[in-house]
């Protein structure tokens, strides 16, 4: 990949990552209050809102994420299957995505009975905690991993480094 187009395709690739962990911080923080509240129409707005930034907002940079993560990985020196912190983030993030798709299903039947429903029967609906919580730490774990990009190739990585420096010698 030309320098250019690698530093577009990273400012792009960091820019919907951070994106995806601010908005599941603004989701996690919806789901606080949703837990905390004693009003009925804070619960309410809050399950509709995290269905919205849901689908509108953290679906979208999930998907946007995994996908500029694999033109990286693809496009740069640092390849899909060389190294295992690579792979490990890739397959971090494929695992994120896809249990956030599973659950957004859930969030936007909670939403509609939140929408629907009168006074005491909210009070059992909570929040949503657990999967952004979870899903907080996720990517967190892929960011240290992205930044720190700890040492060790896998057995094809070492493979491909060996042939390209048999070449160099040669």
């Amino acid at each position: 990949m030309a320098p250019r187009l690698r530093r577009f395709a990273l400012s792009a690739h960091l820019t919907f990552s951070v994106g995806w962990i601010g908005a599941v911080l603004a989701y996690l923080a919806l789901g606080v209050g949703a837990v905390t509240s004693q009003d009925v129409q804070t619960v309410r707005a809050a399950w509709i809102a995290m269905e919205l930034i849901g689908w509108v907002v953290v679906v979208p940079l999930a998907l946007a994420s995994l996908l500029t993560g694999l033109v990286m990985a693809l496009g740069t020196k640092w390849g899909l299957f060389r190294h295992y912190w690579v792979l490990f983030s890739f397959a971090l993030t494929v695992l994120a995505t896809v249990v956030l798709l599973l659950h957004m299903p859930t969030v936007s039947l909670i939403a509609e009975e939140a929408q629907k429903a009168e006074g005491a029967s909210l009070d059992g609906l909570g929040g949503d905690l657990l999967h952004p919580g979870i899903g907080l730490l996720v990517l967190l774990v892929i960011q240290v991993l992205n930044l720190y990009k700890p040492p060790g190739m896998t057995r094809y990585g070492w493979r491909k480094h060996q042939e390209r420096r048999a070449l160099s010698q040669s």
